[in-house]
């Protein structure tokens, strides 16, 4: 079957660039990552993640971690974790009724290189996951962290799609030392009241 949505095709039809399309699809498009996808994914300390509810309303989110939050199980299959956050879970709430996913992560130190995976995803308790026989030593003891790194479940992906992202709008940024606050509270290190959203006392509705 032929990759991509009928969107896709209907507007490469109309605006005449099936051919590019179709090159596109046939050289850089695969049904699972290979070795060098791999290896960018396994060097990533964020990511940004794309999901949708049954009615199609989408949400993008991003995700951070250590360099290999992201595991590999297999090349058709990826796991990252979900930290503690402020308790919406929409993203896992849109994979709970539509599991359909996006991940796009982008090498903005090194070779500006973007990587899409699409797939289907579901979540997975700590105890389910420890229940396979494929878990890497490294993410058996990641799930023993605890405090603010304290894995309190995880996202499952099956791949479906993994292409390239060029690189030619891709800024190249610098890494500067930030202290990270795993799973804060703290209003002051998750940024506060940075946009003004919040009410004035005695405004409520």
């Amino acid at each position: 079957m032929k990759p991509g949505s009928n969107g896709e095709h209907v507007l490469q039809q109309q605006y005449d660039s099936a051919d590019r399309a179709n090159a596109f699809y046939d050289a850089q498009m695969l049904d699972h990552l290979n070795e060098r996808m791999i290896r960018l994914i396994q060097r990533q300390e964020m990511m940004f993640v794309a999901t949708a509810d049954k009615q199609g309303e989408s949400d993008c989110s991003f995700r951070a971690g250590l360099p290999g939050f992201v595991v590999i199980l297999d090349n058709q299959t990826l796991i990252y974790p979900e930290y503690r956050g402020n308790g919406v879970y929409a993203s896992l709430g849109n994979i709970s009724e539509n599991p359909h996913i996006g991940l796009l992560f982008v090498d903005f130190l090194e070779t500006t290189i973007g990587l899409h995976v699409n797939g289907t995803a579901d979540v997975l308790d700590n105890e389910q996951l420890l229940q396979r026989d494929d878990i890497p030593g490294a993410v058996q003891e990641a799930l023993q962290v605890k405090g603010g790194r304290h894995l309190e479940r995880w996202v499952r992906i099956s791949v479906e799609e993994a292409y390239i992202h060029c690189s030619k709008h891709v800024p190249r940024l610098q890494k500067v030392d930030k202290t990270i606050h795993w799973g804060s509270d703290d209003e002051s290190c998750k940024g506060g009241d940075f946009f003004a959203t919040r009410k004035p006392p005695g405004d409520a509705e």
